[in-house]
């Protein structure tokens, strides 16, 4: 789908405040390892995540999110008052009712006017987030949609650690749950605006949905353990891609050198590498955050962006490839004019 009038309007972050290393977190079970034969650092070198951050510990979703949120209405200039929609989109959840949005809402102090409300689909979920605020604005629904994440994985971690450390431990239980150990946490925010009203004229252009729900086994999670097939998540998520990074191309006629900067979701060097060989892009266009946030989930390609945003290296007048694949499978790429 095509969007003619929508625009990121800014961008807002938090990092948490523990860094946590991947030698740390091996420590809890390196007997493990040793008992099954395995030199130390296999997370770091399996993965490619020296470090990954953590909140303090208590500290909830919908309270990080709404940081998040504030800070990215602080930089478009704009109040609580401007915002007709609040779309939550993390994993984490403060509670299974009510919706985690109105939890943000209610920390940011939205006004009755303003509907709130979860969308969820894994790592996908804030750019299903985005399509969302897109479409409600591009309908004349609404003039501002505040989309808000936030990660907080510390219990579930903790959890994979006992797990690992137990005598019963075996080369396939870590294999199974190895993906809870690349976990990171943090918080994101996006302002999406008419754009008529927008400052920036950073033109969100459309998007491309794909999914593949017969492979909804890959990845299964819950508040305490997340199994997942590595293998078969990087061979089919990447076919997903490569599936729909044609038709993204025609849609927003992209040639070979098009695209000044992909964004995506990481989830190790391995599959960042491999996702980028097989459909033929430049990896020197895609800045690399795993290394030192970890799998972030939905919040991994928004904080890459804005992170890269920061550093200068996203600029005004760039073409933007925002994509990810996330379990179910799902793929959204979306064609950004910054």
């Amino acid at each position: 789908m095509r969007f003619q009038n929508v625009c990121i309007e800014e961008l807002g972050y938090v990092l948490p405040p523990n860094v946590v290393t991947s030698e740390r977190l091996e420590a809890y079970f390196a007997h493990t390892l040793k008992r099954l034969g395995m030199p130390p650092g296999q997370v770091e070198k399996l993965s490619g995540i020296k470090e990954r951050r953590w909140w303090d510990e208590g500290v909830q979703p919908s309270t990080v999110a709404a940081m998040a949120g504030q800070r990215a209405l602080d930089r478009a200039g704009l109040t609580t008052d401007d915002i007709q929609c609040l779309i939550n989109t993390s994993v984490s959840r403060d509670w299974l009712e009510p919706a985690t949005s109105a939890m943000v809402a209610g920390h940011l102090g939205l006004s009755h006017r303003t509907h709130n409300f979860d969308v969820g689909n894994a790592c996908v979920g804030f750019l299903n987030g985005l399509y969302t605020a897109a479409c409600q604005v591009e309908l004349g629904h609404a003039d501002r949609v505040l989309v808000t994440c936030a990660e907080v994985v510390r219990n579930g971690v903790s959890a994979t650690l006992e797990r690992l450390a137990s005598p019963d431990a075996t080369i396939d239980t870590f294999r199974e749950n190895f993906a809870t150990l690349t976990l990171g946490a943090g918080a994101v925010a996006a302002v999406v605006t008419r754009r008529e009203l927008s400052k920036n004229d950073h033109r969100l252009n459309g998007a491309i949905l794909k999914s593949a729900p017969e492979r909804n086994t890959l990845c299964l999670a819950n508040h305490e353990q997340m199994r997942s097939d590595a293998h078969g998540l990087l061979v089919h998520g990447v076919g997903l891609a490569v599936e729909a990074f044609p038709e993204a191309r025609r849609e927003f006629g992209w040639g070979p050198d098009s695209v000044d900067e992909y964004v995506c979701h990481q989830v190790s060097v391995a599959h960042f590498t491999h996702a980028f060989e097989q459909l033929g892009l430049p990896l020197e266009k895609a800045t690399l955050t795993l290394p030192y946030l970890g799998n972030c989930g939905p919040c991994s390609l928004p904080l890459t962006l804005a992170l890269a945003e920061t550093q200068g290296r996203v600029q005004p007048g760039m073409e933007l490839c925002l994509w990810a694949v996330g379990s179910g499978l799902g793929c959204i790429i979306m064609g950004v004019s910054w």
